[in-house]
């Protein structure tokens, strides 16, 4: 699972996962906002594209987003009936619309910079090797 750990709401949901994973021990969570984070050990997602919304990465290298990342990451650790309806539709086409919205303003609504400032910022402060791949 990649995820924001700048993010204080996506972390909420990041702690509550590992917390069940605790049990389960399925879940691998990077934090793509760490100095450490490698796009080449994530299948090449570059921190823009891993800002732009969630992406897990399926043991077989396979990349999930958006609603379906959140359905198999709590499948994983037994919470699947959570999100089992966003499997039919058009309860998925509805549930990934209005996780869309929310990753489009995720920045403004818990307080942070509109992503084009902080990609911005990164690469003024040298953390970024060019415009489509930003790491720190």
């Amino acid at each position: 699972m990649l995820y924001d750990g700048e993010c204080p709401l996506c972390m909420r949901e990041v702690n509550m996962l590992r917390e069940r994973n605790k049990s389960y021990g399925a879940i691998n969570f990077v934090d793509i906002s760490s100095k450490d984070y490698s796009p080449e050990d994530n299948q090449g997602l570059d921190y823009e594209t891993a800002m732009g919304r969630i992406h897990a990465i399926v043991s077989d290298g396979t990349i999930v987003t958006d609603v379906e990342a959140f359905r198999r990451l709590y499948e994983e650790v037994g919470l699947g009936w959570v999100y089992a309806v966003t499997k039919y539709e058009p309860v998925a086409t509805i549930a990934n619309a209005v996780y869309g919205v929310w990753a489009k303003y995720r920045m403004e609504v818990t307080g942070r910079p509109p992503l084009e400032e902080v990609f911005a910022a990164r690469r003024q402060a040298g953390e970024c090797k060019d415009d489509k791949s930003c790491k720190m």
